[in-house]
């Protein structure tokens, strides 16, 4: 296993990535399916909008249904009806926001974290193992090693302390990982990918012993983990360039809860290749929505390729046209932007649908674009 060297060459190589439940074209940007629905569409919606993969999150998901139930129904595809591929969040970030929120929710400690939100009725636990076990009984194709999230501000004793706990549950996390391959007889084409999550905060020399440390174990990719904004919610791009510069450019990496049009469009230029955020459905409910400003986009930084448009605006009462004219989706082919600003008004549930679709379906249609700009150049 090759040691993680700074300045690593990170041009993009893009190109697919195969998994159990299909392949998958990079960059790809995937919708938090967190409780195993994106909320307001179905299996059908999502095809349509030319997604690809779900993230499903492990500490929602083993609480609501519950992992026996999720078993109980046939797994998280049947379940869903998605038959695509998809990924697994640990739980971390969740258990670890959680406790943040009042330590009297739970502890992390150098064996896991244990948990109980409010209004439960029982205690919850995660350990490394735990997390592998839950993943892998789910049948995602992607699973992600538990690790100590912070957040970037947070002091370096402190990161010091996650950076060490998340080596070693990634240890753990491997071990079992084998473990549970050899129990399955899971043939190489059937086994879920396992990544790695790179903590240490805004330290430089934390984020290189992690990185380094984890590539020694060995894993088939890595996330960047850590909260990835400032306090200003601007995207920490010097410390999330040297992450990515910390691991060979063969190895996809994972930029973890990144999902705002402009920060895909950067960082697909610093090699990272999967991302994944609850923003563009939450904006979409609350009726924010995305256009292209042109039919193709160059993605220079300087340039106004996308803008917003606010449905709830009164501006819209008498807009005969659609949301954008550069979309293809079933609510801009079909209706036009002042029907949507009604079914808001009236509270009407098809808005929900409608306004999700169609900003799923602009993120799908970025991600072709920068494939397609990748491409172009580098024939």
């Amino acid at each position: 296993m090759e040691s993680g060297l700074a300045n690593q060459p990170t041009q993009p190589q893009y190109g697919s990535l195969q998994l159990p439940h299909g392949s998958i074209d990079l960059p790809v940007f995937m919708p938090d399916a967190t409780l195993g629905v994106v909320r307001s569409t179905d299996a059908t919606d999502l095809r349509q909008c030319q997604i690809q993969a779900l993230v499903m999150n492990t500490f929602h998901l083993m609480q609501k249904p519950g992992t026996s139930t999720i078993q109980s129904l046939g797994g998280l595809h049947t379940m869903s009806g998605w038959t695509g591929p998809i990924v697994t969040d640990s739980g971390g970030f969740q258990a670890y926001s959680l406790i943040q929120q009042n330590a009297k929710f739970g502890s992390l400690t150098s064996d896991g974290i244990t948990f109980k939100p409010e209004g439960a009725d029982r205690k919850f636990q995660l350990t490394p193992e735990k997390a592998i076990q839950l993943q892998m009984s789910y049948d995602a194709d992607v699973i992600m090693c538990l690790d100590y999230c912070t957040h970037v501000d947070a002091p370096y004793d402190f990161q010091a302390t996650a950076v060490t706990h998340t080596i070693d549950w990634a240890k753990r996390s491997k071990k079992e990982y084998k473990r549970l391959l050899k129990q399955k007889k899971l043939t190489p084409d059937k086994r879920p990918l396992l990544f790695g999550v790179i903590q240490g905060g805004g330290s430089e020399e934390l984020r290189r012993r992690c990185a380094e440390e984890l590539l020694a174990i060995g894993f088939d990719g890595f996330g960047y983990g850590g909260w990835p904004l400032d306090k200003q919610g601007k995207l920490l791009t010097d410390i999330i360039t040297y992450t990515r510069e910390l691991i060979p450019a063969h190895y996809q990496m994972h930029a973890l809860g990144v999902g705002h049009p402009g920060s895909i469009a950067e960082l697909t230029r610093l090699g990272y290749g999967i991302f994944d955020c609850a923003m563009p459905t939450r904006d979409a409910r609350h009726a924010r929505l995305y256009s292209f400003t042109s039919a193709s986009s160059s993605f220079a930084s300087d340039e106004k390729w996308f803008t917003y448009l606010y449905l709830n605006d009164d501006k819209y009462i008498k807009n005969d046209r659609p949301v954008s004219e550069f979309c293809d989706c079933l609510c801009c082919t079909n209706y036009s932007a002042g029907y949507l600003h009604h079914l808001f008004k009236i509270n009407d549930t098809l808005f929900f649908r409608l306004a999700t679709i169609h900003n799923l379906r602009f993120m799908t249609m970025l991600t072709q674009r920068i494939r397609e700009l990748y491409h172009a150049q580098n024939r």
